[in-house]
């Protein structure tokens, strides 16, 4: 079994000077972040749904984090606080209430604080009414970009659902077949994703349904003919895999369905070509589209795919809604497909890779065949 992974609490103390710097550009005297992921990205530990910690970063450098119940000893903060979150074992709904609380009692004057960066996306009244003078700033987009550069200990933890993905996809080849029902398919390999990461998930995965381009396992088993999208995104303490390969029930893809497989496969090539950092997404997109739409058969209408992180779709995006550029740092997924009636649905292929400085680095070498 592996052993555990966790944050470097020396690289969180680097990311909350990367948001130092930004806090500096916008003049602002403290951020304060209550999301699970935000938490988890600036101090290096994560609670998941059932609780409520809240951090805040002062302009002077100082990190403050309110943890529920006990302390946690490899935070990256300097001064850890905590809140009850359980009265007698019982899970509080007041939480948000109890934690903003005790923050509040470590910024002491919050009244001094005039310019004060906040999620507009998940920050609730609670905390925005510690600071009444308080001019309140969208730290968001400030966050969300720096999420994009994937520090190494970062990508350990990527990598870790990434491989137990590998695992997933080997389990599903040696048991998918005609008459194997799509919650047996569905139970064996979260299992597998378990077993592989040496603990319980933060994430699952979208796609275990078969004969149609995605959804949850049903109660139903695949028929002969069939093609099988499996899009497995596992989480592994935070940090999401994704990534799909498809598998023909029978084992003996038809010709129509196999000329559509090396379609796909050679836009991924097209990828890996183009993948720089500085290469526009919307190229990237436009020239695997005209590829894809001289394939014998099937057609592709989605997304060409997007980064992955704390969260299953970050940027950048490979999606002409979106004007991104790819940086160094960069962890994304990329999923061409095509689909069609006489493909028995279709298909999608979706690799993950990092940008590096010279162009893509493939982290999900697993088998891409049929």
């Amino acid at each position: 079994m592996n052993g555990i992974l966790l944050l470097d609490p020396a690289l969180c103390r680097v990311r909350q000077g990367r948001l130092l710097e930004r806090m500096a550009a916008q003049r602002l005297d403290a951020v304060v972040v209550t999301a699970a992921e935000h938490v988890q990205y600036l101090t290096g530990h994560r609670w998941d749904f059932r609780f409520s910690p809240v951090a805040a970063l002062l302009a002077s450098g100082r990190m403050l984090l309110v943890c529920p119940d006990k302390p946690v000893e490899t935070a990256a903060a300097d001064e850890i606080r905590t809140y009850e979150a359980k009265w007698k074992s019982t899970l509080r709904t007041d939480q948000r209430e109890a934690s903003t609380a005790v923050l509040g009692d470590c910024f002491g004057d919050a009244a001094a604080v005039r310019r004060i960066g906040v999620e507009f996306s998940s920050c609730p009244p609670h905390v925005t009414r510690l600071f009444p003078a308080a001019e309140l700033f969208d730290i968001d987009r400030d966050l969300l970009a720096l999420r994009r550069r994937k520090d190494i200990d970062e990508l350990a933890l990527l990598q870790r659902a990434i491989d137990a993905t590998g695992t997933m996809y080997q389990t599903a080849r040696e048991m998918i077949r005609p008459g194997v029902s799509e919650l047996e398919v569905f139970s064996a390999l979260q299992a597998a994703a378990v077993q592989a990461c040496g603990e319980m998930l933060t994430g699952t995965g979208n796609d275990y349904a078969c004969g149609v381009r995605g959804g949850p396992p049903r109660d139903r088993r695949c028929e002969a003919g069939e093609l099988y999208i499996l899009d497995l995104g596992p989480a592994y303490r935070g940090y999401f895999a994704d990534n799909a390969r498809t598998i023909a029930v029978n084992g003996r893809p038809t010709d129509a369905q196999l000329a559509a497989w090396h379609h796909v496969c050679d836009a991924l090539q097209i990828v890996e070509r183009l993948g720089r950092p500085g290469a526009r997404c919307r190229d990237i997109y436009e020239e695997v589209g005209q590829w894809l739409a001289t394939a014998p058969a099937g057609s592709w209408s989605s997304h060409l795919g997007h980064g992955i992180g704390l969260y299953v779709h970050e940027a950048p995006h490979l999606n002409p809604n979106w004007d991104d550029l790819l940086e160094e740092g960069d962890v994304i997924a990329v999923e061409p497909a095509l689909y069609a009636p006489e493909l028995a649905c279709g298909m999608r292929i979706e690799n993950n890779y990092r940008v590096t400085a010279t162009g893509l680095e493939l982290l999900s070498p697993f088998s891409l065949e049929l």
